[in-house]
C-alpha cells in the first residue's frame, strides 16, 4: 500500500497529541491511491486503501485545464463511489486529521487561519474553495479566484471535499508535517 507506513507512523504522531479512546481518521491523499487509518487506540482499528490518488485521478479524468464540467462530473461520480465503499469502517465522531502540506495549501487557498497547532478547514471552507473552481471551469480567469490550474490541485480537493461531504466531517485538522 502505498505510503502505508510512513500513514501509520502519522496515525501515531497525531494518537499522541488528543485525549486517549478518541476516534480518529487520518486522510493520506497520495499520487495513485489514498490510505485512509482508522482507530480509538495506539494502534490503528482500520487501514484502508482507496483507489484513487491526485496524479490517477488527475491524469485519468482531467484533460483540459481548467477541467470540463463534463470531466469533473465523471471524476466525481468514481472519486464519490471509492469514497463511500469505506463507510462502514469509520468510527463513529471520529476527528479527521491530515498531514499533508498541499492540504495545508489547499486552506491557505480557502482563506482559513493558521492555527498554533496547524489548520481547521471546515467543510464550508472546502466548499466555497470547491465552487471557486467550478467558476473557473465555466470561465471565469483562475487568477481571479486565485486557484492554482493544476490537475493534481484539482483532483486533491475534489477527494478530500467527497471524503469530508459523504463521511459528514464538519472539519479536517491539518497538521504540520510531524
Amino acid at each position: 500500500m502505498e505510503n502505508e507506513a510512513i500513514a501509520r507512523q502519522h496515525y501515531t504522531q497525531i494518537r499522541q497529541r488528543i485525549a486517549p479512546a478518541t476516534p480518529v481518521t487520518l486522510l493520506c491523499i497520495g499520487e495513485q491511491q489514498t490510505v485512509v487509518i482508522c482507530g480509538n487506540e495506539a494502534q490503528p482499528v482500520d487501514v484502508l486503501a482507496l483507489n484513487i490518488g491526485f496524479v490517477k485521478t488527475g491524469e485519468t479524468f482531467f484533460k483540459h485545464l481548467p477541467p470540463t464540467p463534463d470531466e469533473m462530473e465523471l471524476a466525481i461520480m468514481t472519486v464519490e463511489d471509492e469514497v463511500m465503499s469505506i463507510r462502514h469502517h469509520l468510527l463513529a465522531d471520529s476527528l479527521l486529521f491530515s498531514v499533508d502540506p498541499d492540504d495545508a495549501g489547499i486552506a491557505r487557498i480557502s482563506g482559513a487561519k493558521e492555527e498554533d497547532d496547524g489548520w481547521r478547514l471546515s467543510q464550508d471552507e472546502i466548499e466555497r474553495t470547491f465552487k471557486r473552481l467550478e467558476r473557473v471551469m465555466f470561465g471565469s480567469p483562475a487568477s481571479w479566484e486565485e486557484i492554482p490550474l493544476e490537475r493534481s490541485f484539482a483532483a486533491r480537493l475534489l477527494i478530500l471535499r467527497e471524503f469530508v461531504h459523504h463521511h459528514g466531517f464538519e472539519m479536517v485538522t491539518i497538521t504540520p508535517y510531524p
